[in-house]
């Protein structure tokens, strides 16, 4: 029998707390170390003692490490794991800014590491299934993709604001379905929290391929909202990603005879169908996918968010906050 990976943990909080259970009952890894200088506080680290620094996680002899620290932790943690040889799946988003994802996206390659982002609403069963259904052309031609990201304020966020923290989420979804990247963004934020970031942001984008989109997202609502809504030719795509339900709701093929009804419900309405299918953990689907890449096995790095599709979401949040700034509508530069 094949040892098993050997896994280390960096980070024991809100999420950490979640990647632990996970890294705990993964075939084929065994989580031999935990690493938070803040301690345990939601004790999940079981009979493994909590380290204080990521050298001693490193010490132990781990094969790879998940990074669940605050993003401003994230490049020095990474070049660590990196320079020591360790492959490494980091939360999104992968760092504080563009540079700081440069760099680190440049370590992982030079080792030839496998490095992914923990955008994890790409393993949402809705979004895996709306995926399939474009490709397939269900929908035709797709004309917009709109995202709404709304609930109350999370309070273990300090060191970023809501583009950083949830428009990434948007932002990397967006271009993984459409299979396209960003070209341009304008956005506008407000702060009315009292913090010193954003905490609401209305943006506007447009795709290489030429689709435009919309995102909504703040900290403000008191209810939560995770909503992708594509549509095309064909009709609309709804993912709520809450629920992990998808929804499609067709154009018209039957004319509505009651001129009443037609002039207030439109006459392009037509048929509604949610569709049924598996829905697995999406954190667990993460985690299999990272492990599978690690492991070498084919088809398994298509499956990751590779940190250069995560510097390229860095890019993007960092141009929606520059376009807050200076008020102007931001393109995109590609690469370097």
């Amino acid at each position: 029998m094949a040892a098993k990976l050997r896994a280390g943990l960096v980070g024991l909080g809100m999420m950490g707390r979640h990647h632990a259970r996970v890294l705990s009952s993964l075939d084929d890894v065994e989580l031999v170390g935990v690493c938070d200088p803040m301690g345990d506080p939601h004790k999940v680290a079981g009979d493994l003692q909590v380290l204080k620094t990521v050298e001693e996680l490193i010490a132990l002899g781990i094969d790879y490490a998940m990074v669940a620290a605050p993003t401003a932790f994230h490049e020095e943690l990474a070049l660590a794991l990196a320079s020591a040889g360790i492959h490494a799946l980091i939360e999104k988003p992968l760092a504080v800014d563009t540079p700081s994802a440069e760099r680190i996206t440049d370590a992982f390659a030079a080792k030839k590491l496998v490095g992914a982002v923990g955008h994890i609403e790409r393993y949402n069963p809705a979004l895996q299934q709306l995926r399939e259904r474009l490709d397939a052309g269900e929908l035709g031609s797709v004309y917009q993709i709109a995202t709404r990201r709304q609930g109350p304020f999370p309070a273990r966020i300090a060191d970023v604001g809501v583009i950083k923290d949830l428009a990434t989420h948007d932002i990397d979804l967006t271009a993984w379905v459409a299979r396209s990247p960003f070209v341009s963004v304008s956005a506008k934020t407000a702060l009315k929290s009292g913090r010193p970031h954003e905490d609401m942001v209305a943006a506007i984008g447009e795709l290489e391929n030429g689709i435009i989109t919309n995102h909504l997202v703040n900290w403000l609502t008191p209810f939560k909202e995770r909503l992708t809504i594509v549509t095309g030719e064909r009709g609309a795509l709804v993912a709520d990603t809450l629920t992990a339900d998808l929804t499609l709701y067709g154009n018209a093929s039957v004319d509505t005879q009651w001129d009443a009804v037609a002039s207030f419900r439109g006459v392009s309405e037509g048929a509604v169908m949610r569709y049924a299918f598996a829905k697995p953990e999406p954190l667990r689907t993460e985690h299999e996918a990272f492990r599978d890449a690690v492991l070498g096995l084919p088809g398994a790095v298509d499956r990751i968010v590779t940190m250069e599709q995560g510097l390229a979401t860095v890019r993007v949040a960092s141009a929606m906050i520059e376009s807050a700034n200076s008020g102007s509508e931001i393109k995109i530069a590609r690469g370097r």
